[in-house]
């Protein structure tokens, strides 16, 4: 660990604020980026505004799934909106600076979407799992007050955690440079700055990891072990391939997601290259919220259908 002794007066001013460097490596390429970001941020708002829109809109797509979906739209918003805008002003302006309230303001909110996207997914796989595996009581056990607190419970689960950990994390005492090698800012790159000892810190990373990542994505295997089990003594291929044609866009997103998030937050401090985390960020931050909406319609009759009409109107 880092023990470095704090200086008194000479930092002052670097701890009020911090520099987001993004992608100050490559200055040539900034309008380049700035105008690819600004394509994905539009296409991220339109096509999660379109399936939350066509899945409040369509009589024929009121069913928990698509209640859940329309959520997880509306959630993919929120999360993206978090970092993108500020990136986009940083590559635009070149004015990477960042207050100390702003940023901790960012990481808390990023924790906080981010944490309820690792519910919502595992209640979706919940979802799926008593659709294939209990269809008759489908119904009864996915009745609307359920999905409401299902829904209501993956959003505000992890806000007082969410809050500690920001708080622990800027409560350490930054006494080196203010400059985070980052786009948005994230525990471990800004774990780097801080002086003194972060094990408290590192442990309490791994400890919520493993309690919003690691225990969510394992309950989806396992639902989704017994959904496989339950597809494939289906009698005919048709029933099979409709099965898991409900599943697989899910399964699609869930990897994507929970693969980046994995391998940023649990893997050992030491092996945290500041590259790799930037490239795994994107993952996590960017481009899953923009496959979702592809990934979803280009994959479902149902939605395609709803698309079609709300554009033939």
């Amino acid at each position: 660990m880092n023990h470095q002794v704090k200086p008194p007066e000479d930092n002052l001013t670097e701890l009020m604020a911090f520099v987001l460097l993004g992608f100050a490596d490559m200055p040539h390429l900034q309008w380049f980026l700035f105008g690819l970001f600004l394509i994905i941020y539009i296409i991220i708002l339109m096509s999660n505004g379109t399936i939350f829109l066509i899945t409040k809109m369509d009589p024929a797509l009121q069913s928990p799934m698509y209640f859940f979906l329309a959520n997880f739209s509306f959630l993919e918003i929120c999360y993206v909106s978090t970092t993108l805008p500020r990136m986009l002003m940083n590559l635009g302006t070149q004015r990477r600076r960042i207050s100390l309230v702003a940023c901790a303001t960012q990481m808390c909110f990023v924790l906080m979407f981010g944490g309820s996207e690792c519910l919502l997914l595992a209640v979706m796989a919940y979802d799926r799992y008593v659709a294939i595996c209990n269809p008759l009581h489908y119904p009864l056990v996915l009745n609307h007050r359920v999905c409401i607190q299902l829904v209501t419970g993956s959003w505000t689960i992890g806000i007082p955690v969410m809050i500690g950990q920001t708080y622990q994390v800027f409560s350490l005492p930054f006494c080196g440079s203010n400059q985070i090698n980052h786009f948005f800012c994230d525990i471990p790159p800004i774990l780097k700055l801080a002086c003194g000892d972060t094990f408290v810190n590192e442990l309490l990373v791994y400890t919520v990891s493993v309690l919003f990542v690691m225990v969510p994505f394992l309950l989806i295997l396992g639902s989704y072990s017994k959904i496989i089990s339950i597809i494939l003594k289906l009698p005919s291929a048709t029933s099979r391939a409709k099965a898991f044609s409900t599943c697989s866009s899910h399964l699609m997103v869930v990897m994507l997601f929970f693969g980046s998030g994995m391998i940023t937050y649990l893997r050992p401090n030491t092996r945290h290259s500041e590259g790799t985390d930037k490239v795994l960020s994107l993952f996590y931050t960017i481009l899953t919220p923009m496959f979702n909406p592809m990934i979803y319609s280009l994959r479902n009759k149902d939605v395609i259908i709803a698309l079609r009409k709300l554009l033939s109107k």
